[in-house]
């Protein structure tokens, strides 16, 4: 099995947990709530694994460096 594919059944397992769990309550943000889950921790390693290189952290990531920004901002890495 390659990474993205254990990458891909951690987050089917997450999100068995978590629709198993609601107690009756309606799901909400869910898209939200991966993204935030799996984005965060993926930024902050390569900005570890770069040493703080936004520029080097862009290419690696395959986007375009003002969105890594605002992406470092959203969650608060600066």
């Amino acid at each position: 099995m390659s990474e993205n594919c254990k990458l891909s059944q951690a987050v089917k397992e997450s999100l068995d947990d978590y629709f198993t769990h609601l107690d009756g309550e309606p799901p909400h943000a869910v898209y939200d709530m991966v993204l935030g889950c799996v984005e965060k921790p993926l930024l902050q390693y390569i900005m570890h694994k770069v040493g703080g290189n936004q520029s080097k952290a862009a290419e690696i990531l395959n986007i375009n460096r003002n969105t890594l920004r605002k992406k470092i901002k959203q969650y608060n890495l600066e």
